[in-house]
């Protein structure tokens, strides 16, 4: 406790960390502050006929929110447009030469890519803001206001498209005065904000049941603690290779060969598999009002069914495979080596060095992949086991792997600052190793 105290003041005493903490928490109370005001034309009261919001696809856009999507607020869609096409844009400088060239001209070609990205998000709130209107007009018909229904078609997809640049503002000057990624911190707590609330009806629901419920509970608690601490294994797992560097002669200096490590993470694709696999297993329940499909649609939209498991979990794997061969290039990091006069002992510089640097990955995206699909699927084993949907989705899934990377992304920059300035890191033993990417750059 001490030194937990100690460390705070420490945190406390460095005026530029203070100043970030303090610019972070004031733009994240302001964006939960801003999911609490409904749509111009929506009667608060009604709100109850959107609980369908709360299941499918439209379940992931409404935790992403932290539950605005659900309360038809004016950030509704959150930063969800802009994530849709900071994904679209990573996948075109991966597939289109033209875009790898612009990205390779430095901060002036990231310039025009986040430029476009904005662009692209403006197009894409609009889409689906009028997709949104369509699920309210539908859904939540007696919640729109008669006298104002006239008008809702025009005002809403300005409202909420201006409520999502607005987030991406936000998330913006988090990044740049604040304290680590803005758009992860904004997606971390809009998920942890149905922590709390599925908290309490997980308590309740077991105290109804007495005394065994309240040590069901507590079980319940301490797997999910050690559902975490197994995670953070899996986020901050790598294969480091070693590699040399030969000696260097600058003017009249000879600099010594060093040996260092190039880390390659256990899981490199990220969170991206599962949001992929969730998208899929979607796509079958738009068919749930045919007779004929209704078994098929009710299969995939179930987590807790076992087929639904296998499938569920098979296609992640793929995608954590398919995934890492697009986003990770053996051929440029062995050409990165070999510009640097780094080898790796044992292996010849150029493609057999690519080659070595692709089959490792291989190896270790197998296990990988089969724990990431472990992590997918817990959740409908949560729901098996009698545990409330909400407390459930917090023992896996999207919500679980994006905060705990989160936090362990902010952790990890609060302890460099530390150790600039010559104080204990967060941990007695070791360093937080984090990501090394944001989040946002996991699910983009």
């Amino acid at each position: 406790m001490k030194k937990l105290l100690q460390t705070l003041r420490n945190i406390w005493s460095i005026e530029d960390l203070k100043s970030k903490i303090i610019v972070t928490l004031t733009l994240l109370f302001v964006y939960r502050f801003g999911t609490y005001i409904v749509l111009p034309g929506i009667d608060p009261n009604q709100l109850s006929a959107l609980s369908g919001a709360k299941s499918g696809a439209l379940g992931l856009i409404d935790a992403f929110s932290g539950g605005a999507f659900s309360q038809a607020s004016i950030l509704a869609l959150g930063i969800m447009p802009y994530i849709s096409a900071s994904i679209f844009m990573q996948l075109m400088t991966i597939l289109i030469p033209q875009m790898q060239k612009v990205q390779k001209e430095g901060a002036s070609g990231q310039k025009k890519i986040n430029q476009w990205t904005r662009y692209l998000t403006v197009i894409v709130t609009f889409v689906q803001a009028y997709a949104y209107v369509t699920y309210l007009k539908g859904l939540g018909k007696e919640a729109i206001i008669d006298s104002f229904s006239a008008y809702f078609w025009l005002t809403t997809p300005i409202v909420l498209t201006a409520g999502t640049l607005f987030v991406m503002w936000l998330g913006e000057k988090i990044t740049d005065k604040g304290l680590g990624n803005g758009t992860s911190l904004i997606i971390m707590i809009g998920i942890l904000a149905r922590l709390p609330r599925s908290f309490v009806q997980e308590w309740n629901a077991k105290l109804a049941k007495g005394t065994g419920g309240i040590l069901i509970f507590v079980i319940e608690v301490s797997v999910l603690i050690a559902i975490i601490m197994g995670l953070i294994v899996l986020i901050q797992g790598v294969r480091k290779v070693p590699v040399n560097y030969a000696k260097q002669i600058v003017g009249n200096r000879q600099f010594n060969g060093a040996r260092q490590f190039l880390p390659l993470k256990v899981n490199s694709a990220g969170v991206m598999p599962i949001i992929f696999a969730q998208a899929i297993m979607f796509l079958p329940t738009i068919f749930a009002s045919f007779d004929s499909t209704k078994g098929l649609a009710r299969l995939f939209s179930d987590p807790r069914d076992f087929i639904h498991m296998v499938i569920y979990g098979v296609i992640v794997i793929g995608f954590t495979f398919l995934y890492t061969a697009l986003i990770f290039n053996p051929k440029q990091i062995a050409d990165d080596l070999k510009r640097n006069n780094g080898f790796i002992p044992g292996v010849k510089p150029g493609q057999p060095t690519a080659d070595y640097i692709g089959s490792v990955m291989d190896k270790i995206t197998l296990p990988g992949a089969f724990l990431l699909a472990i992590v997918g699927i817990l959740p409908g084993f949560a729901q098996r086991l009698d545990i409330t949907q909400g407390f459930a989705s917090f023992f896996g899934g999207t919500s679980l792997l994006i905060m705990v990377g989160v936090i362990l992304d902010s952790l990890q920059q609060i302890e460099t600052q530390l150790l600039m300035r010559q104080y204990d890191g967060l941990m007695k033993s070791g360093r937080i190793q984090g990501r090394q990417s944001s989040v946002a750059s996991s699910v983009i």
